[in-house]
């Protein structure tokens, strides 16, 4: 986010719904963190008239991070504690169901938490609090079995079952970033769901750490590598005023391989692609197979610098091949966010930008603490074109 002082955009006309709550689960602690203390100094600095009233005692502190505690017996099972007062508050609750690195001891065994285990801490949390709270908002930035969002032949559609389940426990907002189908939100049409998309961060860091980008239509194109992916590419084309292509991913639908369709051939639908820069889309690396293999194919037809951005970077599969993909000249830079654990080694890598998305967090959850609209910021195309206008008349980014 480029807004220094939120203040100025009046989205806190209005008063706020009710005292302001952070619980960042362990999952999200660094990430809770930062958005703490831009919410203590934005708040520090603003002038709210309403702070001497009874009602709004609290909106400026030091502090907006609720004390908070998971247990674990020995079996595994686990329960929620919340240690401070949460009565009346406008809380909420982040957490990142993709974080691995944390453990927890079952029958003297050592496991790393999954999903599952994220989403049942999330729970028990939710359930602590007890309906005390005034509202209950979940950020969730990998939004829980967001994969398993449609349903095929006899299976389960978790996703929709998890959304379901949560607007029952009493949450009334959820946030998510790049959701694999938005169209889930049917599942709770009566309940406030929103995707944010990073296109933003992406530009920002791109054009910042990029080499000598030059945004029109001879020198940068934006790729999609699948057709799930084509909004996303359109949009982010449309705002650079580039063109765009796509690539088609053909699936042996006859085999099922670790639960997918197997690719069988990658073809390309869009203009030429010889000496431009390319930005290749999608909401998530898993493994980075599919990047490695779309690299491949526009760097055989003349590709000049690839760029892929990612909302969620996974490495599922390490980060060996991708290193080795660097070496052979595929790609140029990969970016990706702090929505999700990143491992220490991958901060390492010359190739690797990651995009801090703590700020525009953080704005978000100011914003809907006084009931105001995110419209704005959900649709960053006015901030986009103000960063294109600062980087043509070579301003610092």
């Amino acid at each position: 986010m480029t807004v220094n002082n939120p203040s100025e955009n009046n989205y806190f006309d209005a008063l706020p719904s009710g005292r302001l709550g952070l619980i960042a689960l362990q999952s999200c602690t660094e990430l809770g963190q930062k958005v703490n203390d831009y919410l203590v100094e934005w708040r520090r600095g603003r002038d709210f008239k309403g702070e001497s009233s009874l009602y709004h005692a609290g909106y400026s502190r030091d502090n907006y991070l609720i004390s908070h505690k998971i247990s674990r017996f020995g079996t595994g099972e686990g329960k929620g504690v919340i240690n401070d007062s949460i009565r009346g508050d406008d809380m909420f609750i982040l957490v990142d169901i993709c974080n691995y690195s944390i453990t927890y001891r079952m029958f003297g065994y050592e496991n790393r938490m999954s999903p599952d285990d994220h989403f049942g801490d999330l729970k028990r949390t939710i359930a602590a609090i007890g309906g005390k709270a005034r509202r209950i908002n979940v950020i969730m930035p990998f939004l829980y079995e967001s994969r398993q969002n449609v349903r095929n032949g006899r299976e389960s559609l978790d996703c929709a079952l998890a959304l379901q389940e949560l607007v029952r426990m009493g949450v009334e907002n959820i946030i998510t970033f790049d959701a694999h189908d938005p169209r889930v939100q049917n599942a709770i049409p009566r309940h406030g769901f929103e995707t944010v998309t990073c296109s933003y961060q992406f530009i920002k860091n791109i054009l910042r750490y990029g080499e000598n980008v030059k945004v029109d239509s001879d020198h940068l194109m934006v790729i999609s590598p699948d057709e799930a992916g084509m909004k996303r590419s359109i949009y982010l084309a449309n705002n650079l005023g580039v063109d765009m292509g796509m690539v088609y991913r053909r699936r042996d639908y006859s085999t099922i391989i670790d639960g997918r369709n197997p690719i069988v051939a990658h073809e390309f639908l869009g203009t030429d692609v010889a000496g431009k820069d390319m930005i290749i889309m999608d909401d998530m690396l898993s493994s980075g197979n599919t990047m490695i293999e779309v690299a491949t194919l526009l760097k055989k037809m003349g590709a000049r610098n690839i760029y892929f951005c990612a909302t969620f970077g996974m490495f599922t599969n390490g980060l060996e091949h991708i290193d080795q993909a660097y070496k052979d000249g595929l790609f140029t830079k990969i970016f990706t966010t702090n929505l999700v654990y990143q491992r220490p080694e991958l901060q390492s890598r010359r190739y690797y930008h990651c995009c801090d998305l703590s700020k525009y967090i953080a704005l978000l959850i100011d914003t809907l603490n006084h009931d105001t609209s995110i419209s704005d910021l959900l649709d960053p195309a006015a901030r986009i074109q103000k960063v294109l206008r600062r980087y043509a008349d070579g301003e610092e980014i």
